[in-house]
């Protein structure tokens, strides 16, 4: 992708969503700017109004810490956009190609360790699942097999969660809070975007959604950018009906970004009685479908 414009987008939208009286300053007559101006920001972050308009035009090769961190506070970023903008500096300084995780492998080519898909198999109670910042399904339970089995169901979602999101009809049902849950899937691509800038797949992703979906479309252009760790989501799943996990997000240590994601009910609550009915599900259909003759039998 392109860092410059990538750092002048990022950066004009986190400015452009701060009101004056957020960032302590009168906010005067005949603004023609939403949020704050240029030199609002340069006096805020002590660089001056040239220096500042530099940074914003998509140049920050060289822009050391202390600046970064300035501008930071300035624009208000929480961590994940911290987080961002020091991906953008690195990737500006050419010196993110020695920090950043090794090209990731398509989920084709990556493969589960036996002991993973062990610990995944020993996670009874929820549905448990590896993904990559691409939000494509690498490993699961059977739990998360069945949850996901709409995501699964049609071969053109490629096992990836944004394809379903933006581009199945059958995710509408599935989240209820369907802008919430597209939100949060664009945020996790526009991150991984920061983090791992050289993805040829996550490229392709991100041009064919672009292409295809103007709700994702919209989204992509905001910036916005999310660290996705634990929260409560509410589904509706087709075989079991409404849903209301939480989840944990953890990051794999064997395998720089990929995620280990758990999904699980408040203990005596309906959705925990739902996910019970959702394993017993998933075994009928698993035995019904051992049961089947083989095409060559």
């Amino acid at each position: 992708m392109d860092n410059r414009a990538e750092v002048r987008e990022f950066l004009t939208s986190r400015r452009s969503r701060i009101t004056p009286e957020q960032a302590g300053l009168p906010s005067g007559p005949r603004r023609r700017v939403p949020g704050l101006r240029r030199s609002e920001v340069a006096a805020l972050a002590d660089v001056s109004v040239e220096y500042y308009a530099k940074l914003e035009r998509g140049n920050l090769a060289g822009v050391s810490p202390a600046v970064l961190e300035a501008v930071a506070r300035a624009l208000r970023l929480d961590d994940a956009e911290r987080a961002h903008l020091l991906n953008l500096a690195r990737a500006a300084d050419g010196s993110d190609a020695l920090t950043r995780p090794r090209r990731r492998r398509t989920k084709d080519q990556w493969k589960p360790h036996r002991s993973l898909q062990w610990t995944l198999d020993a996670i009874t109670a929820g549905p448990a699942f590896v993904r990559n910042g691409r939000m494509d399904l690498l490993a699961a339970n059977r739990l998360a097999r069945a949850f996901y089995a709409d995501v699964y169901a049609d071969p053109h979602n490629q096992a990836n969660l944004a394809r379903f999101q933006f581009l199945d009809p059958s995710s509408r049902r599935f989240y209820p809070d369907w802008d919430v849950a597209a939100d949060i899937s664009v945020a996790i691509l526009r991150t991984e975007a920061g983090r791992n800038p050289h993805d040829k797949d996550l490229h392709d992703l991100v041009g064919e959604l672009s292409t295809r979906s103007d709700a994702f479309r919209t989204r992509w252009g905001a910036h916005d950018v999310r660290h996705h760790g634990t929260g409560t989501k509410r589904f509706r799943h087709q075989v079991v009906g409404d849903l209301t996990l939480a989840y944990e997000g953890l990051e794999m240590a064997a395998e720089p970004g990929l995620t280990l994601t758990v999904y699980t009910a408040e203990p005596g609550s309906p959705s925990e009685e739902g996910l019970r009915l959702l394993a017993s599900w998933a075994a009928t259909e698993e035995a019904a479908s051992s049961a089947k003759p083989s095409a060559t039998g």
